[in-house]
């Protein structure tokens, strides 16, 4: 089973500094912390800011490419959580045929913005991401790393959707 989600903001996880997608329940109060690029949040943060650029970007190259062969995303679903990597699938239909493929959560939910696709998580991955070892994330190790992971570990799921890129 899929739960609609939206794309509640984007924050850095000041361990990392990896930036961090949080997806949000459309009808409820769970929250989905995705760890990403760099390349891939500046997408995402560029389409929900409603910045254009001169050229187009990657997922904006794609978007065209699929446009002009007429391919219909019909949906993206994160379904997958295995060694703390998340898997995503875009659905999509062309000459008619309904077909799916994998993707990267990052690039899926970029794309999703620029073709208004809906997004869905697999219960069993929200179940599990509550599971992942954010400890072995953290490469500071000093003082005042212990810290932020402390304050990190202590953050209520609400916390996220308040901090923006």
């Amino acid at each position: 089973m899929f739960k609609p989600m939206a794309i509640s903001g984007l924050t850095v996880d000041p361990i990392t500094n990896s930036p961090i997608v949080i997806l949000k329940e459309i009808d409820g109060d769970g929250t989905l912390p995705i760890w990403i690029g760099l390349l891939e949040a500046t997408a995402i943060a560029s389409e929900l800011e409603g910045i254009k650029f001169s050229r187009p970007m990657t997922h904006d190259l794609l978007k065209n490419m699929m446009d002009m062969v007429q391919i219909s995303v019909k949906k993206i679903e994160v379904c997958d959580l295995k060694d703390n990597t998340y898997y995503a699938r875009i659905n999509f239909e062309f000459n008619g045929e309904k077909m799916s493929i994998d993707a990267r959560p990052s690039d899926a939910i970029a794309l999703s913005l620029r073709l208004d696709a809906p997004i869905f998580v697999s219960e069993d991955v929200i179940s599990r991401s509550t599971q992942i070892d954010l400890k072995a994330e953290a490469q500071d190790t000093t003082e005042k790393g212990k810290k932020w992971q402390e304050i990190l570990e202590n953050l209520d799921p609400d916390d996220f959707g308040k901090y923006k890129m």
